[in-house]
């Protein structure tokens, strides 16, 4: 048993740090907060703990014995070692390709815009035409103003196709602005809580609690929606400076 335990453990300690690797690159390149929670990858992450920190030790733990030949015990850590490499790299593929490159500004509200959301047309369109805002695969995530164009024919374009189910302004980093040339249009688009849609009443209701307890005032105008894959937030933005003071849970 000693001997079973003391491979379990090593495979365990193997496995946490080859998981805290790929988590930490991620989280501190992309995921942090308010990433994790808009782009709902909780249960992802589980099921990438359960079988790299759970089920891999643990089998190690049942087919590790001393009386094996050294080839033999080899032979089976090894294809269970092949099986939690097979879902951390498919967990970190999904990651890598839902993580958020962007959070915008948009009309009415606030989204997240992530990797997999980019067209790699609209991307060599925006490297051309605006490479100061173009995503590329080392890009962190930035806050920016996505503005229709001046031009009608090409913003009523942009709408048809965002009413058809294909490519919204948020997806079209051509048109990307600076955050801060979007944050006088922002103001003026702050809402009280029960104005924001995205909302049921229950949500509204536990927004507004949850405003009160942090010090700020449900029924002023000073929130908007932020969306993303997971559950909504409602950012409180300070009206004079467009500062956002806190992220609120919906849920």
């Amino acid at each position: 048993m000693k001997f079973r335990l003391k491979a379990s453990g090593l495979h365990l300690l193997g496995s946490a740090a080859a998981l805290s690797l790929v988590w930490g690159i991620l989280y501190l390149g992309w995921y942090r907060w308010p990433g994790w929670y808009l782009d709902d990858v909780l249960s992802l992450i589980g099921v990438m703990a359960g079988v790299d920190l759970a089920l891999g030790p643990t089998l190690t733990l049942v087919v590790a014995n001393a009386a094996k030949s050294r080839r033999e015990l080899t032979r089976d850590i090894g294809v269970i070692v092949i099986v939690q490499l097979a879902a951390l790299v498919y967990g970190g593929i999904a990651l890598w390709n839902g993580r958020p490159l962007y959070y915008t500004f948009s009309v009415d509200r606030l989204e997240m815009v992530r990797a997999s959301d980019l067209d790699p047309d609209q991307i060599a369109q925006a490297r051309t035409k605006n490479p100061e805002l173009a995503p590329h695969w080392y890009s962190p995530v930035r806050w920016v103003w996505a503005r229709f164009p001046d031009d009608k024919k090409a913003a009523d374009s942009i709408l048809w196709s965002a009413i058809s189910g294909g490519s919204d302004i948020i997806d079209m980093p051509q048109y990307f602005r600076r955050w801060e040339d979007g944050l006088p249009d922002l103001r003026k688009k702050l809402k009280i809580v029960d104005k924001l849609g995205n909302l049921s009443a229950k949500d509204v209701e536990r927004v507004k609690a949850r405003m009160i307890q942090r010090g700020f005032g449900p029924d002023q105008p000073i929130t908007m929606i932020m969306t993303g894959r997971g559950a909504p937030l409602v950012a409180v933005i300070d009206p004079s400076s467009a500062h956002i003071q806190a992220l609120i849970r919906s849920k």
